[in-house]
């Protein structure tokens, strides 16, 4: 099943989509209300009222406000070790907030402060069921989802200091979606990951690359906090962001960077002159 949120009408909805239609999902106003829950597989299947064209809505990050937004870095094994480091025992962990996300069709604005506008590409998921403390064979059945998103990155203000943060926090910058694919139909074992800037293949990877899983990543994180439905996980880039380039690549305005993983559809958005 996939489940989106979209604008329509002046407002927004949870979505259930079938093949380019969408069927509301009364009383949602994002999937994130509708996990809260607990009945959302139930409520999202039984949805049966009249169907929205999918060219007539706009696509939102599926959890419009996420509890939590959880970002993973270091995770594709040739990437790591093209860099010349030892493969971590643990994972990296940093946060974003809320206003850091944006559509999957969005325009994106361009940054007056900091001219390294970077694209990481990446594997997202959305907690389904609360894991606190859970094991890896638990962890599976709390994720909701599946998702992409790009953890678009100022290079300048995050290499201002050894923490990241200042460099991921930007607002409007990480679109999420289009869909919410549920884990039942997404196999992540065969899917493959691609970005592209202005049509130009910069990122392609297998998501069986991944160092550690999204059930090992619950089983992580879920140790020292608990995971809510609607808490949002990106779960790192493979090789290809513009920094590590030589000679360097970054986005200006009026390109077009788009993200697509297999299965999962694509998030592609346009670099505009700031407001």
């Amino acid at each position: 099943m996939r489940i989106a949120t979209i604008e329509h009408g002046g407002s927004t909805t949870a979505v259930r989509v079938d093949e380019g239609r969408l069927t509301p999902i009364d009383g949602y106003a994002d999937a994130g209300e509708l996990l809260a829950t607990g009945r959302w597989e139930q409520l999202a299947a039984e949805a049966s009222g009249p169907s929205i064209t999918a060219s007539d809505a706009v696509f939102l990050p599926p959890v419009l406000e996420p509890g939590k937004i959880l970002c993973i870095g270091l995770n594709y094994r040739k990437h790591i070790l093209e860099m010349g480091r030892e493969l971590p025992e643990y994972p990296s962990v940093f946060a974003k907030f809320p206003e850091t996300l944006t559509g999957a069709a969005a325009d994106v604005e361009s940054n007056p402060l900091d001219s390294a506008m970077d694209w990481e590409g990446e594997l997202a998921f959305v907690i389904g069921d609360r894991a606190y403390r859970v094991d890896e064979t638990a962890a599976e059945s709390c994720i909701a989802g599946y998702t992409v998103a790009n953890d678009i990155s100022m290079r300048s203000w995050q290499n201002r200091t050894p923490e990241w943060l200042q460099g991921k926090m930007w607002a409007r910058t990480t679109p999420v979606g289009p869909v919410l694919v549920t884990r039942d139909e997404f196999d992540l074992s065969s899917a493959v990951l691609r970005t592209t800037v202005n049509g130009e293949t910069v990122q392609e990877e297998e998501l069986s690359d991944l160092l550690f899983s999204p059930a090992q990543l619950i089983a992580y994180l879920s140790q020292i906090l608990p995971l809510n439905p609607g808490d949002l996980v990106l779960t790192g880039t493979p090789g290809g962001v513009g920094h590590a380039r030589r000679p360097q690549m970054y986005l200006h305005e009026g390109d077009t960077v788009e993200v697509e993983i297999t299965g999962l559809g694509a998030v592609r958005n346009r670099i505009t002159a700031p407001a």
